[in-house]
């Protein structure tokens, strides 16, 4: 896909993201992603050399290898949303050996899985494409519904079916926090010990973050701050929901009316904007100015999901993000159909023309 198609797909926002210059935190403070980034950034850190080849293994995959961003498909709704929910659109998934194909044709870095996909069919497919094996999951058939991640396997079982990678979820600002982050920094460490490299789910929960007909939940701040705790529990690379607004650190008050949490005026006046790339650089700021990755979730499938899709990856790439992670847009809607849309995030970091903000 050419510069031309992306400017067309985007339509009325592509000089409002294209030709975007960003004021708040300069471009040349970030450790940004590139084909050397394992060896320029990950080798001053403690990553052992199994973990930092992992790790290069994932960026040397699929249609972006060599360019160091990622595209991957992760489809681990099937326990989180119900495989009713998430397969019923297009039943072939419910057969694992379709969702790596999809990957795999999709010209995708890796698939990101349950430890049920990933293990059925493991034997076949764990040399042809990286596995990232999600360890932990919210269960909803319990009633009535509780939401907290739960681990459903070892980490010797990602070893052993050939993963280079796992992945967890916490749900930062939620009851459950706490003990999420005691047992997920423990099962990283534990990860990194047998050379497995790591991606952590960064997401806020709280009912407490609606406030004021608002939802905060996406906003930069708080967001921001749950990447900086994720990449403090030895995140290598941090997934997050792309910014959506700020100011939930001012917005969010306790019973008694007083401040939730800390944070500082220039955050609002100096280091964010209202325009989407400059949130998002906030979020890769968040992420030790870009030392682990930031790939962007995808989210759900919808009516315009090429150009929600194209616009998502423009807005991540030029905040200095490292790629997408991006499943429902892909396997909820025909084959031929979800590979045109991961090409074509793919082409929006295939293309040296869209640059750094």
């Amino acid at each position: 896909m050419t510069m031309n198609s992306i400017v067309e797909i985007l339509g009325e926002d592509a000089d409002f993201l294209l030709q975007h210059k960003c004021e708040t935190i300069g471009k040349e403070r970030l450790h940004q992603p590139g084909p050397d980034f394992i060896d320029r950034v990950v080798a001053d850190s403690d990553r052992t050399p199994r973990v930092m080849r992992n790790l290069q293994s994932l960026f040397d995959n699929g249609r972006l290898r060599k360019t160091g961003f990622l595209s991957i498909l992760p489809v681990d709704q099937g326990i989180e949303h119900s495989a009713g929910a998430s397969f019923a659109p297009n039943p072939d998934y419910f057969d694992p050996q379709n969702i790596i194909e999809l990957a795999i044709d999709g010209g995708c870095n890796a698939v990101a899985s349950t430890f049920g996909v990933l293990g059925s069919v493991a034997r076949k497919y764990a040399h042809k494409i990286p596995f990232v094996v999600k360890i932990n999951h919210n269960e909803l058939l319990s009633y009535p519904n509780t939401h907290d991640q739960i681990l459903f396997g070892t980490l010797d079982q990602a070893y052993e079916m050939g993963a280079v990678a796992v992945g967890a979820t916490v749900y930062f600002g939620s009851e459950e926090s706490n003990r999420q982050i005691t047992e997920i920094a423990r099962a990283f460490a534990y990860a990194h010990e047998i050379g497995l490299a790591t991606i952590l789910w960064c997401y806020t929960r709280n009912p407490a973050f609606k406030t004021g007909g608002e939802d905060y939940h996406g906003s930069a701040d708080l967001t921001g701050q749950a990447n900086h705790l994720g990449v403090t529990m030895h995140a290598d690379i941090i997934k997050q929901k792309m910014a959506v607004g700020n100011g939930g650190y001012n917005a969010v008050k306790h019973e008694d009316g007083s401040a939730f949490g800390r944070t500082d005026d220039k955050v609002y006046q100096e280091l964010t904007s209202e325009h989407p790339i400059d949130l998002v650089r906030y979020q890769v700021a968040n992420c030790y100015m870009g030392r682990s990755g930031l790939i962007n979730s995808g989210g759900a499938s919808g009516k315009n999901d090429l150009q929600a899709a194209v616009r998502t990856a423009v807005i991540n790439k030029r905040a200095g993000g490292m790629g997408l992670i991006l499943g429902r847009k892909a396997f909820q809607r025909p084959r031929k159909e979800g590979i045109e849309i991961l090409n074509a995030v793919q082409d929006v970091y295939r293309c040296e023309e869209i640059g750094l903000a």
